[in-house]
């Protein structure tokens, strides 16, 4: 007997088989298409099979990428992630990219194929402990104890990664591929969230009876829990403005004339004072970290006395970082619908206000738009010397040096429809979030609190390959572009097609801003003078574009949109930036320095 998962037999009830083939078929079971990796002897032997069960390897150039890539996928498509890799080396390079998918709640798998039992503890070729390295980044980690219980841990880690959203580990001594098992493989497991517990929900009520200026924050969660539409219709009936939390910009449309933009860092100064003002705050599917709300823009913006009501699926973020009113353990979809609901015939004290507060809401957006657009350059000292400077300064094209914030003006007006963008940590990325708006869920990627480099171009690669259809764009500064741009040999070697913009100004700018504010512009190691990136682009058989003129912006970017939907060509745009910079990074973080000895009193 056998099931057919995506058009593919599985066998079911107990069956002979190898563990190798029980591995596989656990794979299936759980709708694996997709693996990112690169082929190692470790797991060859299941890995001889994966054609023959309907599963692509796409091999990567290094395995951080292919954990990038597998977030990307999972954040895309709302299904499973796979990375693979071989004992050793390569499974230590994913570190960084779980951790990033960790704090992403993506659904990643990372498969550990791990030393030979028979040699564990030798310290033999490519041996090291495996599970420690990934226990601070992992939702849950299975190490297979024996062959037969290849497909009970295979389709646990499937199973915990979907009910924990986040990544979980498969740890596989290389040696428990082979040999004969009889076993069956487990149906997949589907978690049904409800809408939390009535006491809760009618003190979440009682609050918004109340409100007259309820203020939704919609975070990660309603983006996860498809829940956008029931985020809107919450917003609706209170007639309240809508921020995105920070970095999840595509969690509320940007048409809609509630929403007022990203919190925290760089984010929209709209959405800011609005919710300066509110006496409620609906956090939904928001965990509020830390530093996506943080005073910005010199506004201390969180309203200190605002009654906060908490939505999330896990517990034990109710309450952690903002002192809540009333936390719900729910899913955000449910928990929307069922708020929806229950206040469809009350009367609501923010009922009386609702013109007024449309009125306020669109005033403070044209407000911020206004100010965007007059916001060409920065108007720091520093960043005002350095345009000076580049004044004088041409191109190797012959053009001038571009404004980063002209230049991603121009980026989200060429913005195609149904467009994906993910962006590297980094200055100019940073400030794009003020620019990047998006109509849909699952559309905005960006490595939240890891804030690791070499992140959207590998992650892009990931999405672009769930979602062959939608136009795939990455942002990087030339820094973070560096630590990842030998993937663009696997956007091209595996006819997954995307289109990166680089942001070439020569600096660690993020980190050099600190540098300015804090050590007199005492700048150690910041400088990256780099050859062309488009010549480098075209080099691993990519397309490469050079942007020096103002008005080449928007046509760059349709031109590379154009080949990559058409065409099925990779492209590079290089855009040759100033060096002045945005708002420092880490204020939070940082004091003016004091110094002991006196042959570094000068140096304060």
């Amino acid at each position: 007997m056998s099931q057919v998962v995506d058009n593919r037999k599985v066998v079911s009830g107990v069956t002979k088989m190898t563990p190798s083939e029980a591995f596989v078929e656990t794979l299936v079971a759980n709708g694996t298409t997709d693996i990112f990796g690169i082929m190692g002897s470790a797991f060859m032997d299941a890995m001889d099979i994966f054609a023959p069960a309907g599963i692509r390897l796409i091999p990567v150039v290094h395995e951080q990428g292919a954990a990038h890539m597998a977030d990307g996928y999972a954040r895309v498509s709302g299904r499973h992630g796979v990375v693979i890799g071989q004992n050793g080396p390569g499974i230590s390079n994913c570190v960084t990219g779980i951790a990033a998918a960790y704090w992403a709640h993506s659904p990643v798998v990372i498969i550990t194929p791990e030393a030979g039992t028979n040699t564990m503890g030798l310290g033999g070729f490519q041996e090291c402990n495996q599970l420690p390295m990934f226990q601070e980044f992992t939702k849950y980690q299975g190490h297979v104890t024996n062959p037969a219980r290849m497909a009970e841990y295979t389709a646990r880690c499937f199973d915990r990664a979907k009910s924990e959203m986040g990544p979980t580990q498969l740890n596989i001594p290389r040696d428990y591929f082979y040999g004969e098992v009889t076993c069956e493989i487990p149906q997949p497991q589907v978690l049904d969230r409800g809408h939390g517990g009535e006491q809760s929900l009618n003190e979440a009520i009682e609050l918004l009876r109340n409100a007259k200026f309820p203020v939704i924050i919609s975070g990660g969660g309603v983006v996860m829990g498809d829940a956008v539409e029931e985020c809107i219709a919450l917003a609706e009936r209170l007639g309240a403005p809508v921020v995105n939390s920070y970095q999840h910009n595509d969690s509320f449309p940007a048409s809609h004339p509630q929403w007022c933009g990203p919190l925290g860092y760089q984010g929209s100064k709209a959405g800011m004072k609005l919710i300066s003002q509110a006496d409620v705050v609906i956090a939904l599917g928001s965990r509020l970290g830390p530093f996506g709300t943080l005073p910005q823009y010199g506004m201390d913006y969180w309203p200190k006395d605002a009654k906060i009501i908490q939505i999330d699926a896990d517990h034990k973020v109710l309450g952690l970082v903002k002192k809540i009113s009333v936390g719900i353990c729910g899913d955000a979809k449910a928990v929307a619908t069922e708020l929806t609901k229950r206040l469809a015939d009350e009367t609501l004290a923010c009922d009386a206000t609702k013109e007024e507060r449309a009125k306020k809401m669109a005033a403070e957006k044209a407000e911020w738009e206004a100010e965007l657009d007059g916001w060409t350059h920065e108007k720091d000292p520093y960043s005002l010397d350095m345009i000076a400077e580049n004044a004088k300064e041409k191109t190797f094209n012959g053009g001038d040096y571009l404004h980063p914030r002209q230049v991603l003006r121009e980026l989200e007006k060429a913005m195609p429809e149904n467009v994906m963008v993910s962006t590297d940590i980094g200055n100019i990325n940073s400030v794009a979030h003020s620019y990047l708006r998006f109509e849909k869920p699952r559309s905005f990627f960006a490595p939240m609190s890891f804030g690791n480099c070499g992140y959207a171009l590998p992650t892009i690669i990931g999405a672009k390959a769930a979602a062959p259809d939608r136009p795939a764009i990455a942002y990087a500064g030339d820094g973070a572009w560096a630590m990842s741009m030998m993937e663009i040999m696997t956007a091209v070697r595996h006819d997954i097609p995307v289109t990166a913009v680089v942001f070439h100004n020569r600096q660690w700018g993020a980190e050099k801003k600190n540098q300015v504010e804090f050590y007199d512009r005492r700048f150690v190691a910041g400088e990256l003078e780099s050859p062309s990136f488009a010549g480098i682009a075209e080099s691993m058989g990519a397309e490469g574009i050079v942007v020096d003129r103002l008005e080449d912006v928007g046509p760059a970017l349709k031109r590379a949109i154009d080949m990559q939907m058409n065409e099925g060509k990779t492209c590079v745009i290089e855009i040759m930036c100033t060096r002045e910079l945005g708002d420092p990074f880490r204020r939070d973080a940082l004091r003016k320095p004091v110094r002991m000895l006196d042959k570094y009193k000068d140096y304060v």
